[in-house]
């Protein structure tokens, strides 16, 4: 008995030391207000984008590392969209839809600063005729460092958000330089 009380307080204290991981924040993962001022709509996509599905994201195990989840990053990924105006205005209008896979999370195991490189796939699809307009992996490094946070299990999550919202960013930068009406298509595997 002794021996599982003397176990449970050396965890108990662990925990308390080192801080319990949190999932990345959806918040923390939209596009800033710097990068949403230099979207402004002059798009064939312009307000005709819906998101399908989102997979691949994992879900935080307090007790391990911070994770994305999908439903955080699908989130973020709207809440980008909306403030980049691509995303549809109502419900059921998009001309596009958007298919999304968390191909992988490269997250340190220890250090004083972290990068994480977030690798994301998107299809982006016209709905009438089911062509791929848009098909690429995007990958996205970020950097944390310990002026960031000194806790550990935090610098982790800012640099998953960071690199999850740069990949969002490449994503809309991209959408941005398509020319469908030109009869741009990329599909890059």
């Amino acid at each position: 008995m002794k021996h599982i009380i003397r176990h449970f307080m050396l965890m108990a204290s662990f925990v308390a030391l080192v801080g319990c991981a949190t999932p990345a924040r959806m918040g923390n993962m939209t596009i800033s207000p710097t990068d949403m001022a230099k979207y402004n709509g002059d798009t064939p996509l312009f307000e005709s984008i819906f998101v399908k599905s989102v997979h691949g994201g994992e879900d935080t195990n307090p007790l391990w590392t911070s994770q994305i989840g999908n439903n955080e990053f699908r989130g973020a990924l709207e809440n980008s969209l909306l403030a980049a105006r691509l995303l549809e205005r109502v419900k059921g209008t998009g001309r596009y839809s958007l298919e999304v896979k968390l191909m992988s999370i490269d997250q340190p195991v220890f250090g004083a600063s972290f990068t994480v490189t977030t690798n994301i796939r998107y299809i982006l699809r016209e709905v009438k005729s089911d062509k791929v307009i848009f098909e690429e992996n995007l990958l996205a490094p970020y950097t944390a460092t310990m002026s960031d946070a000194l806790y550990g299990v935090k610098r982790l999550r800012l640099a998953n958000e960071g690199s999850a919202r740069e990949n969002i960013n490449r994503l809309i930068s991209r959408l941005y330089q398509l020319n469908i009406q030109a009869g741009e298509i990329i599909i890059k595997k």
